[in-house]
């Protein structure tokens, strides 16, 4: 197996497709032994060093990310970069199934043999992220992509996790009036490098401007954060049909990227990610010894009655149980 592994490895760091596919499946798997692979083929890749600009990006349903996807991705490949595109789509909370219908969406970027499009469920992960969208990211930068956008799956307060995987934060937004500001929660527009306003385009773009103008002026009313460069957090205009905007769009993230660089702010940034990666595996890793122990999983049955009869209080009974499974006292 590890011989396996590490053919699967060098295939992936020579910018072999399929392999990267495969690989990206073998970490979305559930399975123990499949994890086990997963981490020491992402031990194995680590050593490479390889970074990529890694873009998180997200937008209320319906402002075009995929449109504006495929545009700005098409846009970069022809300048000879390699662009990943991690694509969440939403999972049904009943059945868990989602449409993944990005490769549908983005025909002309799928075509493109520098572009890798990789829609993944969002299984009902908050975030607004799939579940191992770290661990797919990691596989992009392995395989030596430029570029890796991360989509998420819209706009709410629990999303911005996407941020804690990014080296640029792009919030997009469409053009509209009077009251647009409402409609965006705050939170992502404290954590937001750029703001794109799309579809600036025929009887919508002086409206787009005037969005973008409203954008800026709520920025600037923001307290200033680390690792920001002179100018931002800022907004900008783009139509992603027309595909204007989309050079001046890039030239800021590449401002702000190199900036942060040259600060210090993208390694120390990098390695906050990385911690935080760890701390989420070690909390992953007690959930599925806590679901699979059987005592444990005997005293959740039992004290859960007690919480929903009223008997007990749930962090009483959580502590309990958080005993049970560090070996303390045993139910009854």
């Amino acid at each position: 197996m590890a011989d396996d592994i590490q053919d699967l490895a060098q295939r992936v760091a020579a910018g072999d497709r399929r392999a990267l596919s495969r690989a990206i499946t073998l970490v979305e798997s559930g399975r123990a032994d499949h994890r086990a692979e997963a981490d020491a083929l992402l031990e194995r890749l680590l050593n490479d060093g390889r970074q990529a600009l890694r873009i998180g990006l997200s937008g209320t349903p319906g402002v075009g990310k995929s449109t504006f996807i495929e545009a700005f991705g098409t846009m970069l490949t022809a300048a000879g970069k390699r662009v990943a595109v991690l694509a969440v789509d939403p999972s049904s909370t009943r059945s868990g199934g989602s449409i993944l219908g990005d490769k549908t969406r983005m025909e002309r970027l799928a075509r493109e043999p520098l572009a890798f499009i990789r829609p993944s469920p969002s299984q009902t992960q908050l975030g607004g992220v799939a579940r191992r969208t770290r661990d797919a990211v990691a596989l992009c930068e392995g395989a030596g992509f430029d570029v890796v956008l991360i989509e998420t799956v819209g706009v709410g307060q629990s999303e911005t996790i996407v941020a804690e995987m990014s080296d640029l934060f792009v919030l997009l937004i469409a053009p509209a009036g009077g009251d647009e500001l409402q409609g965006v929660k705050r939170g992502i527009m404290e954590i937001a490098d750029l703001i794109l306003v799309n579809k600036a385009d025929g009887p919508l773009r002086e409206t787009a401007m005037r969005t973008a103008a409203d954008y800026a002026g709520a920025l600037r009313l923001l307290r200033k954060r680390e690792g920001d460069a002179p100018g931002f957090p800022k907004a900008l205009i783009v139509s992603a049909i027309e595909e204007h905007g989309l050079d001046e769009g890039w030239a800021a993230m590449r401002e702000l990227a190199e900036y942060r660089r040259t600060s210090g702010f993208w390694e120390a940034r990098r390695s906050a990610q990385a911690r935080r990666w760890f701390a989420d595996e070690v909390r992953q890793g007690l959930l599925r010894r806590l679901q699979s122990d059987a005592a444990a999983d005997a005293a959740m049955e039992r004290l859960g009655k007690s919480v929903e009869a009223g008997d007990r209080a749930p962090g009483a009974a959580a502590a309990e149980v958080l005993s049970v499974l560090s070996g303390g006292a045993k139910p009854d």
